[in-house]
């Protein structure tokens, strides 16, 4: 199987300075459980917190009342890499979220990959097929996200337009817009609607660099 072949599969072939390649699976889903919600907060605090700066101690806000979580599981490859990982268990390294704003209308953002698995470009790819594809068996007609300048190409490959330029958190951003015909629908059932109840402004919608 090609390297292509193998990423488009769910496997990723990892080297490094400390031996040969190492296969990685790669797996995306709404996050589960609380031990994988706490990790999908804490790999955002890392990236939007202490990396970026674009927040103080936590990148929280009101979309995540009523936000599904998006997690990267990845699982083999030996040393542990990530944060937020059991002993010899699957460890999150990648983040995003999706809400509806409207009937039909559809958000995503906070979109982000651990440090360690960014030169795995398709962590990023998954998280956002991912998230457009959930969002469409849910009855998505359009699926939109603020993305930061430096990120425009990685979406344009992925079959997303750029609709407007902003700038949000003191940095240029476009407002970009899936072409959802790319995305196909995923199986993920759709939690209960009642448990999320807090309204979302689109303004808070936002993406982070070191993406892909």
């Amino acid at each position: 199987m090609s390297p292509r072949r193998e990423a488009d599969a769910g496997l990723v072939d990892v080297s490094s300075n400390a031996g040969p390649a190492t296969a990685i699976r790669l797996s995306c889903r709404l996050a589960r459980t609380a031990e994988e919600r706490a990790a999908y907060f804490a790999l955002r605090r890392a990236i939007f917190c202490a990396e970026q700066g674009l927040f103080g101690d936590d990148d929280r806000d009101d979309c995540d009342a009523r936000a599904h979580p998006v997690i990267c599981l990845a699982e083999g490859g030996g040393q542990d890499r990530a944060a937020g990982s059991g002993a010899g268990g699957p460890r999150v390294v990648g983040v995003v979220r999706l809400w509806e704003d409207a009937p039909g209308d559809w958000w995503g953002g906070r979109l982000g990959v651990d440090p360690a698995y960014r030169t795995e470009g398709s962590v990023g790819r998954r998280l956002v097929q991912t998230a457009v594809g959930t969002a469409r068996a849910w009855g998505a007609t359009r699926f939109r996200a603020t993305v930061q300048r430096a990120n425009v190409p990685f979406f344009r490959r992925l079959r997303w337009r750029s609709v407007e330029e902003l700038v949000l958190f003191a940095q240029p951003h476009h407002l970009m817009q899936a072409e959802l015909e790319a995305y196909p629908p995923t199986a993920e059932p759709r939690p209960d609607p009642r448990t999320l109840t807090s309204s979302c402004p689109p303004s808070l919608a936002d993406e982070t660099e070191n993406a892909a």
